[in-house]
């Protein structure tokens, strides 16, 4: 655990965003994370409120659906000078690129749920056709 209320252990982000340690550094070889190094030979992460916003921003893109590079690049952002326009205008764009990924993915899974209900459709009408006719599925079976 770390000692400053406002820095944190690798555990502590772990604990609290239920994380595996190996991916919080993995997190920080993509470059999202900074930590400093304390003790003996630079052993221990020191994670500061930055690391913990920018960690909890990545975590938040992730469950939008956005790669780790386009998280960075937006949450990189959020470092320059207090500009918010162009942050705005690639988070937009983001934003939309992801959108049309999505609407496409719903719209070959609603495909898939439409010849779904074909087959459903078709087994019912076989089996009322069976049932009608006094045999059961099992006995026509090959």
């Amino acid at each position: 655990m770390a000692t400053n209320p406002n820095t944190y252990s690798i555990s502590d982000l772990a604990r609290e965003f239920d994380l595996t340690t190996r991916a919080i550094r993995f997190y920080e070889d993509m470059g999202l994370l900074q930590p400093t190094r304390s003790g003996p030979g630079g052993r221990n992460r020191v994670y500061s409120a930055r690391d913990r916003t920018r960690l909890k921003l990545t975590l938040r893109a992730k469950r939008l659906g956005l790669s780790l590079t386009e998280a960075k690049d937006i949450i990189d952002m959020y470092d320059s000078p207090r500009d918010t326009g162009p942050q705005l205008r690639k988070f937009l764009a983001v934003l939309a690129e992801h959108r049309r990924q999505l609407e496409e993915q719903l719209a070959e899974v609603q495909a898939n749920l439409d010849e779904v209900k074909v087959h459903e459709k078709e087994a019912r009408a076989l089996l009322a056709r069976l049932d009608k006719a006094g045999t059961t599925p099992a006995e026509v079976a090959p």
